[in-house]
């Protein structure tokens, strides 16, 4: 009947045999009150009675598949109508010839009036009620198809809205690249003139980070042992370009290696804290990266030891100015559940981030945690 296939015959048998039960039994009760005594034959009674229910349970799925064929306000009335008359005159004879059928073979003498006069009686007594229930059925039909076809466009909205979102990270992932690149490249021709070896080591750096940068490329959340061996690569290249004036120190809990972060994330933050930490200033800097497991989540703190800064650009910050791509990852991605903090520290300025702790599907191996 439908793309979840016919419906039961076996289900529909147990609840004819239960409604069966309780009309024998109703029927019991009615003839000691009626005649003040119990009556002969308690087996023709549950009998009858399987049988007036056992009926409309086996053509139940042929009245389904015509329901749902011929359904009301989809076919046009001239095509649906006669089919449901049809079938539900044919629903009333064939109900009530099963019925006469079984009284005919308990009963052992005929009736006075005769048996075609019982027959019509029978049917005519049993007509409304014959026709309700096949009404019944049909609306069933109706009422199943409209429930699945609904089930069927959630389904549909869902993905279409997962697709969308996806598009859009990928989008937003995708902007980030050429920002990074453009700067790396800015780098490497400053240093073209003035220290060749260098300028080589850091285009060497460069092709190995856009390898793992473009085997992820279409990955939203990687493991964090995984982003942190693509943010070595950035800061490897970092070094090159600032020398003994950057230093990094990463100290990373073992139990967050397998959570799952957004692939790129961490990079743009601590380029961010390179540039407004360490760029701007002749003294030597240090970035410190920590991550640790809080409960149900994952925090991350990128510090850095510039000079922080002013109280009115912090409240800007905290507002959702500034990294609008990490922000809207991280809108897309975790929706209301997740933070992004920036805050002054003594001897620098700090950034937290904090999203729900997921573990990714693969084990990892330990990341040795050092100065960089």
């Amino acid at each position: 009947m439908t793309s979840r296939g016919p419906i039961s015959v076996p289900l529909l048998l147990v609840i004819a045999t239960a409604f069966g039960v309780s009309s024998s039994v109703q029927s019991y009760f009615l003839a000691v009150v009626a005649e003040g005594k119990s009556p002969d034959a308690l087996w023709h009674i549950f009998l009858l009675n399987i049988v007036y229910w056992y009926v409309p349970a086996l053509l139940a799925p042929v009245i389904l598949e015509l329901g749902t064929r011929y359904q009301i306000g989809q076919s046009r009335w001239y095509v649906f109508t006669p089919v449901h008359v049809a079938g539900a005159l044919a629903y009333s004879l064939l109900h009530t010839v099963a019925m006469f059928g079984t009284r005919m073979a308990l009963m052992a003498d005929a009736p006075p009036r005769g048996w075609w006069f019982v027959a019509r009686i029978e049917y005519l007594r049993q007509l409304d009620w014959l026709f309700m229930t096949y009404l019944f059925l049909v609306g069933l039909a109706h009422a199943i198809v409209y429930r699945r076809e609904s089930e069927r466009r959630a389904l549909t909205s869902a993905q279409l809205e997962m697709r969308l979102v996806e598009a859009q990270l990928q989008a937003l992932q995708r902007q980030l690249h050429p920002h990074f690149l453009f700067n790396t490249l800015n780098a490497i021709a400053g240093l073209m003139r003035t220290d060749v070896d260098a300028a080589d080591r850091m285009m060497d750096r460069l092709g190995d980070l856009l390898r793992m940068t473009l085997n992820t490329s279409n990955i939203q959340e990687v493991a964090l042992k995984e982003e942190l061996e693509l943010l070595q690569k950035y800061l490897d290249i970092e070094q090159t370009r600032f020398g003994p004036r950057l230093a990094v120190q990463m100290t990373i809990d073992p139990e967050t290696l397998d959570a799952l972060v957004p692939n790129f994330m961490l990079q743009p933050l601590v380029e961010n804290a390179v540039r407004h930490g360490i760029a701007p200033h002749s003294r030597p800097g240090r970035i410190t990266i920590s991550a640790g497991r809080d409960g149900e989540r994952l925090t991350i703190h990128i510090v850095d030891s510039g000079n922080g800064v002013a109280p009115h650009r912090l409240t800007l910050l905290n507002q959702g100015v500034g990294l609008a791509n990490t922000r809207a990852r991280l809108e897309h991605l975790y929706r209301d559940s997740h933070a992004l903090v920036f805050s002054n520290v003594e001897g620098g300025f700090r950034v937290t981030v904090s999203i729900p702790f997921v573990v990714a599907g693969f084990a990892t191996e330990p990341v040795e945690a050092g100065v960089a």
